[in-house]
């Protein structure tokens, strides 16, 4: 609920803080006291259009902020959220507005600075103000669905299911044309490419493995003559080896004669095994080293084809088979794909058949809710002296989307034969606050804002029809706290709580001021209201049975 409204030099307002309660208030005030000024002020504080007008003459700025006392969970909080706003649960929700003489203006929620925009959309989860200019609440056909189905008691979690699952199934069949047609483009270059692999035929490491044969074959062809040459070192008659095993037969005769001679046939003996495994070293890698030019043409054509292969697809040599893999893959893929396709249309069409038939029931659950609603707004318009008047909920299709396919719009007739319309466009002044009262009490339980603030919502009527106003603004404040400017004596006599709007001429100017009445203050503002400026008995004692009887 509104608990405290400050405002500072506003046009006729120096300085005003007004308290604020639960259940029914109304302001009361002689025409020209300021009515009009404190509900500019209120809406400049929740996010309305500024006006350097409402600038208090010979006053640098403006100020007005608005306090209010919120539930936990409350909607107005899931706005702050959306902004960014940190507020502690169970702390009041300020929303304060700054306005210059020069046109600047600055706005804050929760002490944090915000556009406008953003105030006013916590304003519009806080408060509702109805007046015949106003184009929010119940005038705004963009809330009058979710109206219906809180009126009905209508959820929409099925239809919202079914549609994400609807979506997510579009999303995914796009996608999956999409890359197979993408595929489809590359069919031609995947054949090619995979046939010139596979006629390629290279192996897991065949590249590192020719390099390797390429370097011992170019290697050998540099040491070729040294090898030549170490053959008749080894063998032959004259070689060193022939010549070592001929040196230990003649120690072998002489060996007895001398110790040392001895050890000269063991070391020749160890020379002769150490010669013979060298040349026998020599031999292996003179064999392993042998190759003819055609070995190594051989290989250095076959690794050019493979690095070239590797550099045509900006890949490493090692990386032709996986690459292999990959595009075998990827044409088995565009083969699969219009399987896969199938599958996800079949899918599909499953479930715009189930979104339409929960859409359908979701429609067929408002047409029975408008119905109930149409038929207790009728019952609320006679006693608000629009007993020519009708009221319908129009439900019109449009495009499929999570809350249903049904565009919601309450339209008006005030007239017998007349066209129905938007509130907005059919009713007007007095009329227009009537239609709204009518609406909010049939639509009570359906829940909204906590404080709602009704203007002149008995303009135009007296009597049996303002007392019945009054009757019904006072229903509405048994569930939450309703304000009310009015000229009705029988509106006023409702209320639980009664301000008066007052404005004095001084020395220092014209000021308005708005205080509390007492009991015996309403009296007298009852009895004033009844009968003008010069108060009767007759009329105090009226006003007395006004207020007894309310």
């Amino acid at each position: 609920m509104l608990r405290q409204l400050v405002i500072i030099d506003v046009v006729l307002i120096d300085r005003l803080e007004l308290e604020f309660e639960p259940g029914l208030g109304v302001l009361t005030g002689e025409t020209g006291a300021g009515k009009s000024i404190l509900l500019d002020s209120l809406g400049l504080a929740l996010g309305a259009r500024s006006d350097i007008g409402l600038v208090r003459a010979g006053q640098a700025a403006a100020s007005v902020s608005a306090e209010f006392d919120l539930p936990a969970g409350h909607s107005a909080f899931t706005a702050l959220d959306t902004a960014g706003i940190e507020c502690e649960p169970g702390e009041p929700l300020l929303l304060r507005r700054t306005l210059k003489a020069d046109g600047g203006s600055r706005a804050f929620a929760g002490g944090a600075a915000v556009p406008a925009s953003v105030l006013r959309d916590i304003a519009a989860a806080a408060i509702e103000i109805h007046g015949q200019h106003d184009d929010r609440g119940l005038l705004n056909p963009k809330g009058h669905r979710a109206l219906l189905d809180a009126f009905g008691r209508i959820d929409v979690a099925g239809v919202s299911e079914a549609w994400a699952g609807r979506s997510a199934l579009e999303g995914q069949l796009a996608e999956q044309r999409q890359s197979l047609a993408e595929a489809d483009r590359d069919r031609d270059w995947l054949d090619f490419a995979i046939d010139e692999i596979v006629a390629l035929g290279v192996e897991a490491g065949e590249e590192v493995r020719l390099a390797d044969a390429r370097t011992q074959m170019k290697s050998a062809a540099r040491i070729e003559d040294d090898l030549q040459a170490l053959g008749p070192h080894f063998a032959g008659s004259e070689g060193g080896l022939a010549q070592l095993r001929q040196a230990a037969r003649r120690l072998q005769r002489i060996a007895d004669a001398h110790p040392l001679l001895a050890e000269a046939l063991a070391a020749t003996d160890r020379a002769i095994i150490e010669a013979d495994e060298a040349e026998t070293k020599i031999a292996a890698a003179t064999s392993a080293l042998a190759h003819s030019p055609i070995d190594l043409e051989s290989a250095e054509a076959r690794l050019f084809e493979i690095r070239a292969m590797a550099r045509k697809h900006r890949i490493e040599a090692d990386q032709l088979p996986v690459l292999l893999t990959d595009l075998l893959a990827r044409r088995a893929a565009i083969e699969l794909g219009s399987e896969t396709i199938e599958e996800l249309e079949r899918a599909l069409a499953a479930a715009v058949e189930a979104y339409a038939a929960a859409a359908l029931a979701l429609t067929e659950a408002r047409t029975a809710a408008a119905v109930r609603l149409d038929s207790a707004v009728a019952g609320e318009l006679a006693p608000l002296k629009l007993d020519a008047a009708r009221f319908r909920t129009a439900i019109a299709g449009i495009d499929a989307g999570p809350t249903g396919t049904d565009r919601v719009e309450f339209e008006v007739s005030t007239n017998p034969g007349a066209p129905f319309g938007a509130l907005t466009k059919i009713a007007s002044g007095g009329e227009l606050s009537r239609f709204i009262l009518a609406l909010k009490v049939a639509l009570a339980e359906a829940g909204g804002a906590g404080t709602m603030i009704f203007d002149e919502v008995d303009r135009g009527v007296g009597g049996a029809v303002a007392s019945a106003i009054g009757e019904r603004l006072a229903r509405l404040a048994e569930g939450a706290q309703v304000l009310v400017v009015t000229h009705s004596p029988q509106v006023a006599a409702r209320a639980a709580h009664h301000y008066r709007i007052e404005k004095a001429h001084g020395a220092a100017g014209t000021r308005t001021t708005v205080r509390k009445l007492t009991a015996d203050e309403r009296r007298e503002e009852v009895a004033r209201m009844l009968s003008g400026a010069a108060i009767t008995d007759e009329a105090r004692a009226q006003a007395a049975k006004l207020l007894e009887a309310a």
